[in-house]
């Protein structure tokens, strides 16, 4: 009788090594599973921007060497006896997504993402809740893991029961497209479909065209329906895509020496309804506050760096009783919110596959250059290294 898996697990990482460092692929031991998690298999994971600010030092807390990702597929390998979903069975193939405590009230009905009272350290510090990792180096070296519940950039990865979304039946395809769901695609498209909620006749402006303000103009322009939807961005090539997938108006910031200026503009003075910026750059947040009109949202989903502060005109912002946002995660609950966007790309209103491109996991560098330079939009990472599935006792 299979008892579960015999560890230690050998597998291999793309970690990061040090602060600063680059990403570096990497063996590393797998110690353990808790009773409430699972081992997956990862088949493709994405590359977002919070991977390069745990590469980078910023965020607080983390310890190197470190496992990012946090926009994996897999396929699940290993089930822990206390995981409660018992629908779950080993070969089920899984989207990740976040994690939470599943204990407070806001996780108890369902609204974990800015909420939970362990939002931050669950998600960002790479640990289980008690400072543990699975994970060490050959030489016994602890590896922190964990990241958002998961660390997919593991080719097996200790995943939380929380951050597993069921999605039976993925071909190898969808599994590459739809990896980025699990963050990326469902901050942008959250923030539009559960929070700001624009109609028709409202303008809504997206400032920073990669993976998240793509899927803020899909489902706005595309989803929703909205008439005037404008994106901004440095790159001439994302602003021509941006038009193709439904933006009416397009601003180049680099050409453009007044951008909110072009906006008011564009809308004949009214300014806009409502506006989200996907980058975290201080100037660019200010831009989307000024360029709000009466009564307008603003919505920042993109991270900032460590200290980044902007300056805003109080007497003018309650004059005109605008409202400034911080949203996570697109507030939404990805068991139920990740179905609906996979339904919406199936009848067409959300073209992920136009902006995502697969690079094996070892051209990271290349993957990290072209998305940069504005050459893609997003990158995902196929992990196709051959490794053995974990062995059972018996």
């Amino acid at each position: 009788m299979k008892i579960g898996p015999t560890f230690p697990i050998e597998t291999t990482a793309l970690l990061v090594p040090s602060p600063g460092s680059p990403f570096t692929i990497s063996p590393v031991l797998i110690q353990n599973l808790r009773p409430n998690e699972l081992l997956v298999e990862i088949k493709y994971s994405g590359l977002c921007h919070t991977d390069f600010l745990l590469r980078d030092g910023a965020l607080p807390k983390v310890t190197y060497p470190s496992i990012p990702g946090h926009e994996g597929t897999g396929t699940i390998l290993a089930i822990g006896p206390a995981v409660k979903n018992r629908s779950l069975s080993i070969g089920d193939d899984v989207l990740l997504s976040f994690t939470s405590c599943n204990e407070c009230h806001h996780c108890l009905e369902q609204s974990p993402s800015t909420k939970c009272k362990l939002m931050p350290p669950l998600n960002l510090s790479c640990v289980r809740d008690d400072g543990t990792t699975a994970y060490q180096m050959q030489d016994g070296t602890p590896v922190s893991g964990h990241f958002f519940g998961q660390s997919s950039f593991a080719k097996i990865a200790v995943v939380s029961e929380l951050s597993v979304v069921p999605i039976k039946g993925m071909s190898e395809e969808e599994m590459g497209i739809w990896a980025p769901m699990g963050c990326g695609y469902q901050t942008g498209a959250g923030t539009i479909l559960d929070v700001l909620k624009p109609r028709k006749e409202d303008v809504v402006v997206i400032f920073g065209m990669g993976g998240v303000g793509f899927a803020a103009l899909m489902a706005a322009a595309l989803i929703l329906e909205v008439e005037t939807v404008i994106a901004v961005d440095l790159v001439q090539e994302k602003l021509d895509l941006a038009k193709e997938m439904g933006a009416r108006w397009v601003i180049n910031g680099k050409e453009t020496l007044d951008v909110v200026g072009e906006m008011m503009k564009i809308t004949e003075g009214k300014g806009a309804d409502f506006a989200v910026d996907t980058t975290g750059v201080g100037k660019v947040v200010q831009d989307m506050v000024q360029c709000l009109g009466q009564g307008g949202t603003a919505a920042s989903v993109g991270a900032p760096a460590p200290g980044v502060k902007i300056e805003v005109d109080v007497g003018m912002f309650f004059a005109l009783s605008k409202k400034w946002i911080g949203v996570v995660e697109g507030e939404v609950w990805p068991v139920e919110f990740i179905p609906r966007l996979i339904q919406a790309y199936k009848e067409g209103k959300f073209p992920v596959d136009k902006i995502s491109k697969v690079y094996p996991v070892e051209d990271i560098e290349k993957a990290i250059a072209d998305t940069e330079s504005g050459k893609i939009i997003k990158a995902v990472l196929k992990f196709q290294c051959q490794l053995q599935s974990p062995t059972h006792g018996t």
